[in-house]
C-alpha cells in the first residue's frame, strides 16, 4: 500500500461521515453527522478545508446540486467517495483492527453504555 493511504483521524471521520450520509453528504449535514455520531463538533471552515484536502488527494469528488425549491433556496455542494477514498477507509479500518486486536479497552458496563 502506498503511504498516501494513511489517513489522519479527522480525515477518516469525514470520509466515514460522507459514506454514512450517502447522497445527503454536503457541508452542514457532514458537520451534524460528526457532531452527533463522532461527538466531534467542527467549524464549517475546518470541514471545508479538510474536504478540499480530501479532494486534492482524490478521495472525494463533489457536485453542486440545483437550488432547493423554496424561495431563496440555495445550491449545495455534495460529496461522494471515490474508489481511492473507499480504499483509504478500508486500509485505515484494517490497520486499526490489527492494532486493537487483543486489547480490551472497555469493560462490559462501559461497552453497553451504562
Amino acid at each position: 500500500m502506498t503511504r498516501t493511504l494513511f489517513l489522519p483521524e479527522f480525515e477518516l471521520y469525514v470520509l466515514l461521515a460522507v459514506l454514512r450520509l450517502g447522497p445527503d453528504a454536503y457541508g452542514a449535514s457532514i458537520a451534524r453527522e460528526l457532531a452527533s455520531t463522532a461527538e466531534r463538533p467542527v467549524s464549517i471552515g475546518a470541514l471545508y478545508a479538510t474536504l478540499g484536502r480530501l479532494s486534492d488527494k482524490g478521495y472525494v469528488v463533489s457536485h453542486v446540486s440545483r437550488p432547493r425549491p423554496v424561495q431563496g433556496g440555495r445550491s449545495r455542494k455534495h460529496y461522494t467517495l471515490t474508489g481511492s477514498g473507499e480504499a483509504a477507509v478500508e486500509h485505515s479500518a484494517r490497520k486499526l483492527r490489527r492494532m486493537m486486536h487483543g486489547i480490551d479497552l472497555l469493560d462490559e458496563s462501559a461497552a453497553s453504555g451504562a
